[in-house]
């Protein structure tokens, strides 16, 4: 679902049909006010709500529902989600509203807003301890709150914001922006560096393990290994060994020595941090190419990387396409071992933290769960009427915390035979 700021009207994909659409701007109301009617309608469970426009009667009898609990306090698309790292019981979400919430995953209830945003909040983090909350929106303001207190203790404001990362052992945040900078505060002193990159868009980055460097990648393809402490760069990735295209993901293995980034232009790469060689990269020969809306095949709607990752367990990565294929590489030979194709572009991948099983959530609204092994589905969750943004499993890789386009985010259990 795109927006056309000309007409003001909701572009819908595909042949659904409109079936109201909901002026936001039209009365006075205050975001309060939008809220609170929000507040205790569970979509889920509230039986045919079509006079709101949300979804016919004979959409809401074929919608299987899977999903535990709704949250359903947003009043806009959910476009992140995380999970507290110390108990995994609290989630923060946040959303085009300009809202963020924290609150309990076992019964959706709400702790807090982080209030003041100025535009959608399209970052929002737990610190490593859980005490701390990051929110930052896509106008560049960052605000931090004590969880315990429910209380902003400090906010700042760069350029147009693209990530948020908390520091993996300390209270330091790190912040990729649009002008290319990558910035680091203590956090509540305020106490900042500033990491300097080239003239373009710092789209992603990672903090490695040993807290000390920090991989980010550039809109013009190109990669960095930061000193963190020094703020000086280790190693530049660029020309053939970089991307051609701007960096969508990146993770890093368990010990932090090798980084896998996906980008724009298709590729998938290797990166040993110790040495800042790169790998021969993982480049998918099928569907390399999708074709447009008006037909045509260009080069920037070559099949983009949308999410990598490691698995934990076995030398395999994975590495999700916005046409759908969830390819499995074998790490050692670096072959092609599967690929598993779903009908509509992926969105978000995670692998669990103890099994070989990859979980990705797609444009399509469902959450579906490989083993990386077989590369069979193992299973599938519905529950979404539009597309799920972004996802994250629980430690056990018992619960998948979703947020959707459909205004929702929504608590899966993923209950398996082999649990």
């Amino acid at each position: 679902v795109m927006d056309d700021p000309e007409h003001g009207a909701v572009q819908i994909h595909g042949d659904e049909e409109i079936i109201e659409v909901i002026e936001l701007n039209e009365t006075e109301q205050t975001p309060d006010d939008l809220a609170e009617e929000f507040d205790d309608v569970d979509f889920a469970e509230a039986g045919n709500v079509d006079d709101e426009g949300w979804e016919t009667e004979d959409e809401m009898d074929a919608e299987q529902d899977d999903s535990e609990l709704t949250f359903s306090r947003h009043t806009g698309s959910v476009f992140c989600v995380s999970l507290d790292p110390v108990t995994n019981n609290l989630a923060v979400t946040g959303g085009e509203d300009d809202k963020a919430f924290v609150w309990r995953v076992t019964d959706g209830e709400l702790l807090f807003e982080c209030t003041g945003h100025k535009d959608s909040v399209t970052c929002a983090v737990f610190s490593h301890d859980s005490k701390l909350v990051a929110s930052g929106d896509m106008s560049g303001l960052i605000k931090v709150w004590r969880v315990e207190t429910k209380e902003e203790i400090w906010s700042f404001e760069i350029g147009d914001l693209e990530w948020l990362q908390w520091h993996p052992h300390a209270p330091v945040l790190l912040a990729g922006a649009a002008d290319g900078n990558v910035w680091m505060w203590k956090i509540p002193s305020g106490e900042c560096k500033t990491l300097q990159g080239p003239n373009c868009q710092a789209t992603s980055g990672k903090i490695l393990p040993d807290g000390r460097r920090a991989v980010v990648g550039y809109e013009d393809g190109t990669l960095r290994l930061w000193d963190l402490k020094q703020g000086n760069t280790i190693y530049v990735i660029k020309g053939q060994d970089g991307h051609q295209g701007a960096l969508t993901s990146m993770e890093c293995n368990k010990d932090g020595t090798l980084v896998l980034t996906g980008s724009v232009d298709g590729q998938a790469k290797l990166i040993n941090t110790s040495t800042g060689k790169v790998s021969p990269s993982v480049q998918m020969e099928i569907s390399e190419f999708i074709v447009s809306e008006s037909g045509e095949s260009t080069e920037q709607d070559s099949n983009s990387v949308e999410s990598v990752g490691f698995c934990n367990v076995l030398p395999l990565v994975a590495v999700a396409y916005l046409d759908g294929t969830l390819a499995i590489y074998d790490l050692s030979t670096q072959s092609l071992r599967h690929s598993c194709k779903h009908e509509v572009g992926i969105v978000h991948l995670q692998w669990e933290e103890a099994s070989a099983m990859v979980a990705v959530c797609n444009l399509g609204g469902v959450v579906t769960l490989w083993d990386g092994r077989s590369g069979s589905m193992v299973s599938e969750y519905h529950g979404h009427s539009a597309e799920i943004l972004d996802f994250t499993l629980n430690r056990e890789a018992s619960v998948a915390v979703t947020a959707g386009g459909d205004h929702k985010a929504k608590v899966f259990c993923l209950q398996r035979p082999d649990r």
